[in-house]
């Protein structure tokens, strides 16, 4: 072992030897090689920094562009579809229209369409005699194209300002005149053009900004801005939903639509619409204090009235007859007539008063009741002429029964109801409508204004199934009356109106071809069809009415059947809905126990 050692020693002894390391020259050589690194390292370090700092500015500036509100203001002009310096937006309540106005000699012009739809559908425009009317309840206002000047019941008035202006197809009418006769505010703003019209009053949901707040176009921080509110301005609410998340739809005191953060705005409050001083027009009506028990008595010629003692002598408790004896006959306003002085002072002897009925039916084929009722001067001539035979005969009152009115007609149609309820007013005559059983096709006749100024509104509760159907059915199912009283009462009061029950029947035939006739009957015809061909009706619950049906040489004949029993179930309706009466068509087509049933109801 300590010769091992010693060999080991002796090896490492014979090794050569390194010179000592100088630790301060090492430290110069790397200073050296460091250097000589640095000028090509550092343009690198200074690219990295900038690239750094760029992308952290153009991050920055990606941010800021999503997230920042956009200073961009909307083009106003453009919000509202302006066109040009006369044109005017309008903003009717909580909406913006699509129509425009005008402004002329500095003043607001609307036309008279959009017051039509928008602002006061009693207004009349006769663009055939270049007339605008407005009803008053017993005065009729007329205003000429291009004056100032105005008539109210044949006496002139006058304003400093032209009423009505044409242009073209269209007129215009100044908003102050119709402010006079229409409940409703405005405020006129310039550069835009805007006006707003107000006319619904009382307690509104408003919120108040809590700082300057920008009101954006959509509900979007990016969305241009159309008007700034300032801290303390009241907003008007219209929508606040989850749809609009953390904003809420206003409407500004300055007459912008737009949308403002929730952030930036107190919680809804109530602010009061004050309604200005205005006296609306009082349509007074002649309201009988009984139940009314009215019958049509169809009268085609002179000699037919000659029926009336024994027609009147086979009913009880009728308390208005109304003979259909005015027709219309020209285009021009013209009326026929059947009117009879011996026949109204046989009624009047037995207590009945005597409403005259006027039609359109007699001569459909040549009147047309748009050129008619459109033409003031011919809407003036029929009132004149209706109640100069009112007047003349001692009518209680005028029945209208104007059946071939359309969509195209409908607006003038009113119009002559509105001035013929003028002279009946100033008359004390009674004015009464018929109508269809309220339906799609026919919501032009205007219920609810017809509720307004007409004394009584008539519902002709029957032809549920007419006689030129292509499949059989009942006159008047249960449910087609009461839906037909229902739906009318949604439009007019029911202290005016008046159910009428058919006191006829169908009595209908269906061939093997699947073609469809059919015979109308009285009550007594109806049941002799049932027992000369040995059938016996059974009762339907669904139209609570009896229905016959029988096979014949490969026909098949029906009947839903009108008596007492169906009668006295549509006047059970009569009590239930506290209508003002009854009315059936026609005298003559009943059978004499129906009175009885009648009476149990309207008295």
């Amino acid at each position: 072992m300590i010769r091992e050692d010693n060999d080991e020693r002796e090896e490492q002894e014979e090794r050569p030897k390194r010179p000592p390391r100088n630790r301060k020259s090492r430290r110069k050589r790397f200073k050296r090689r460091r250097r000589r690194r640095n000028p090509q390292f550092l343009p690198v370090l200074i690219a990295v920094a900038l690239i750094v700092l760029i992308g952290g500015i153009l991050v920055g500036k990606i941010l800021y562009d999503k997230y920042s509100p956009s200073k961009e203001l909307a083009d106003t002009t453009e919000y509202f579809q302006l066109t040009d310096d006369q044109e005017i937006a309008i903003l009717y309540n909580n909406a913006l229209l699509e129509d425009k106005g005008r402004l002329i000699d500095n003043r607001v012009y609307l036309d008279v369409e959009t017051v039509y739809q928008y602002v006061n559908p009693r207004f009349y425009w006769d663009a055939t005699e270049n007339l605008y009317l407005y009803a008053l309840p017993t005065e009729l206002v007329s205003v000429g194209v291009g004056s100032n000047e105005y008539t109210v019941s044949k006496a002139k008035q006058s304003e400093d300002y032209i009423i009505l202006r044409a242009d073209g197809e269209h007129a215009f009418v100044a908003l102050d005149f119709v402010n006079k006769y229409t409940n409703f505010t405005y405020e006129y703003w310039e550069d835009p053009n805007h006006v707003h019209i107000v006319s619904e009053f009382g307690n509104k949901d408003v919120v108040t900004a809590q700082k300057k707040t920008q009101v954006r176009y959509q509900a979007g921080i990016k969305s241009p801005i159309l008007t700034t509110a300032d801290k303390g301005t009241t907003m008007y609410v219209l929508e606040e939903s989850e749809d609009i998340g953390e904003w809420t739809k206003v409407l500004t005191k300055d007459g912008y639509i737009g949308y403002v953060r929730n952030k930036q705005i107190s919680s809804v409050t109530q602010e009061t619409v004050t309604e200005p001083e205005f006296s609306e027009p009082v349509y007074s009506n002649i309201s009988k204090d009984y139940t009314i028990n009215l019958s049509w008595h169809q009268v085609t010629n002179q000699d037919a009235n000659e029926n009336i003692y024994r027609v009147l002598a086979d009913t009880k408790g009728l308390t208005t007859i109304s003979p259909t004896w005015f027709f219309l006959s020209d285009n021009d306003g013209g009326i026929e007539s059947l009117a009879s002085q011996e026949y109204v002072n046989h009624c009047h002897q037995n207590g009945v008063e005597v409403w005259g009925l006027v039609e359109d039916i007699r001569h459909k084929d040549t009147i047309k009741d748009l050129e008619i009722f459109s033409r003031t001067s011919s809407r003036q001539k029929l009132v004149s002429n209706l109640i100069a035979q009112a007047i003349q005969y001692d009518l209680d009152g005028i029945n209208l029964d104007m059946e071939f009115i359309n969509e195209e007609s409908a607006r003038a149609y009113i119009e002559f109801v509105r001035e013929l309820s003028i002279m009946c007013r100033l008359n004390g005559i009674v004015l009464s409508i018929d109508n269809y059983v309220p339906a799609a096709h026919n919501l032009f006749y205007n219920r609810k204004e017809q509720g307004i100024v007409a004394d009584y509104v008539i519902i002709m509760g029957y032809d549920e199934t007419p006689a030129n159907s292509d499949v059989a059915g009942s006159v008047a199912s249960l449910g087609f009356v009461e839906k037909g009283i229902q739906d009318t009462l949604t439009e007019v009061p029911k202290e005016k109106v008046i159910n009428a029950m058919p006191f006829y029947t169908r009595f209908w035939k269906t061939n093997g071809d699947g073609e469809v006739s059919q015979e109308t009957l009285g009550m007594n015809s109806a049941d002799a069809k049932a027992v000369n061909n040995e059938v016996e009706p059974v009762w339907d619950e669904t139209t609570q009415q009896y229905y016959l049906e029988l096979e014949y040489e490969g026909s098949i004949y029906q009947m839903w059947m009108e008596e007492e029993r169906s009668i006295e179930e549509k006047l059970k309706l009569i009590k239930q809905y506290e209508l003002a009466g009854v009315a059936s068509w026609k005298l003559g087509l009943e059978r004499a126990g129906i009175w009885d049933i009648i009476l149990k109801y309207v008295n």
